[in-house]
């Protein structure tokens, strides 16, 4: 039995990856891609899927590096042709978004509604519209939930 060192030298680390994941048929599946190359994609601003995806392999886990079983791929798929079943995942598949990342797009997209909210409204008796501070704060006191999934004019 051969063992392989596990050593920093011998891992190749992920930088700037982003997981694309899509469960089909009781498995789930990974891409690895580019961030912001996800997003454009999704938009159709990028068309290059080479410039999207880290590389042309579908896995069970990215972030261990395990590949995904051709005769997994050919039960969920119907197909082994992982250029066609990274499409798929990349199109259907749910990304993957950091902590930090996720709590600065919510604390924006609150304070985005927030604006909206101050725009359509005003202080009756000053006749002045009310400030964003004060919105913002009675926001948390009713304590107003984003949806992030939603835009911010329909939350309003």
């Amino acid at each position: 039995m051969s063992r392989s060192l596990v050593q920093p030298v011998g891992q190749k680390r992920l930088t700037n990856v982003a997981v694309v994941r899509l469960k089909k048929h009781g498995t789930r599946f990974e891409i690895a891609c580019y961030k912001n190359k996800v997003l454009s994609w999704r938009s159709g601003v990028e068309k290059d899927l080479d410039e999207v995806l880290q590389s042309h392999t579908v896995y069970t886990n990215v972030s261990k590096g395990v590949l995904a079983k051709t005769k997994d791929l050919k039960a969920a798929f119907d197909s082994d042709d992982q250029t066609k079943i990274c499409l798929e995942i990349l199109d259907k598949g749910e990304l993957q978004v950091a902590g930090k990342e996720r709590e600065s797009q919510l604390s924006s997209q609150f304070r985005d509604i927030a604006t909206i909210v101050m725009q359509k409204t005003y202080n009756p008796e000053t006749r002045r519209p009310y400030t964003i501070s004060l919105i913002e704060s009675l926001m948390h006191e009713i304590h107003f939930a984003v949806d992030p999934h939603k835009s911010s004019k329909k939350q309003i």
